[in-house]
């Protein structure tokens, strides 16, 4: 029996400075054969350099990293052979047209993807002979994405990669997404949607002032810290005195944004009946109720104290 081979990204104790700044700091990271890992993190976080450093594009200061089982920085030929990049802003040649770019990237795999299919896939086709310069900023980051997975790599990063598109168009990439893992390949995204991590991602790592503070699958991350808590939606506004004086005492109630309410203490059949009760004395109905789950959102400005465009 052959021995497995090595996840496709390993990064051990790696550390990178900009002068005083510490960018990346003693960072682990794994990412499994067909993961879709999505890395989160504040701006300033380190998850560019981090994604650089992987890419090649920047050497680590201390640690080590392998993708695909090789040094990005050594081995960069043979690694930029088998993967994909996407860059924020697309990097494309101005006076180029979108199909020229397309052709030209594919002309250097071996069994590229077709580009006719990948512009059709995309919604690219009409656009295929528009100059990269008059591309709208959505239009820009399907073809940077298109560019990025022609030639089949087995790892793909992928930098905010629906940034500027509407929603049909948001859709239709996370479909693809979708499809590269179906296919094997390893994708390492990162974003500030967090409704795009939880629909896409099967783990997440968050990292703040470069050092990884949580990881785990949409749901474990979810569900971390809230099994004391019930959620529901309900109007504004509402006064919240006859729920507290109908709880057991030690329990909290308190609307956490507009329409969306938390009630903190042990969760039981008993409290479900109690704020249902209550709801019903106000002629009101309680909706969405959720035990044992945040939202990313939650979790992230727990965890960080930032918004993740911050």
């Amino acid at each position: 029996m052959s021995p497995r081979s090595p996840d496709p990204v390993r990064l051990r104790g790696v550390s990178k400075r900009y002068g005083s700044v510490v960018a990346v700091s003693d960072l682990d990271l794994d990412v499994a054969h067909a993961e879709v890992l999505a890395l989160l993190g504040p701006n300033g976080a380190g998850k560019t350099t981090t994604v650089e450093m992987c890419e090649g594009f920047v050497q680590p200061d201390a640690g080590s990293i392998q993708v695909l089982g090789l040094d990005p920085v050594a081995d960069n030929a043979a690694v930029r052979a088998r993967i994909g990049v996407m860059l924020q802003g697309g990097g494309g040649y101005p006076a180029a047209r979108a199909g020229e770019m397309l052709n030209l990237v594919a002309s250097y795999s071996a069994k590229p993807l077709d580009p006719a299919w990948l512009l059709d896939t995309l919604g690219l086709t009409d656009a295929a002979r528009t100059t990269y310069r008059r591309l709208s900023g959505g239009q820009q980051q399907r073809l940077a994405l298109a560019c990025a997975i022609v030639g089949r790599p087995e790892l793909v990063f992928l930098d905010e990669p629906t940034s500027g598109m509407d929603a049909h168009a948001r859709v239709v990439v996370w479909e693809l997404i979708d499809a590269l893992r179906r296919d094997g390949v390893t994708v390492v995204l990162t974003t500030h949607q967090l409704k795009e991590a939880e629909e896409l991602a099967d783990r997440i790592v968050i990292i703040d002032h470069g050092s990884t503070i949580a990881s785990g699958t949409p749901a474990e991350l979810m569900r971390s810290g809230a099994e004391d808590q019930l959620r529901f939606s309900a109007p504004r506004k509402l006064d919240l005195s006859l729920l507290l004086s109908a709880l057991p005492e030690g329990y909290r109630a308190r609307e956490q944004s507009p329409g969306e309410y938390l009630v903190e203490g042990s969760i039981d059949p008993q409290v479900l009946a109690t704020v249902t009760a209550w709801g019903a004395r106000l002629n009101i109905l309680a909706t969405d109720m959720r035990v044992e789950q945040r939202s990313l959102e939650d979790v992230f400005l727990e965890l960080t104290g930032k918004d993740l465009r911050s």
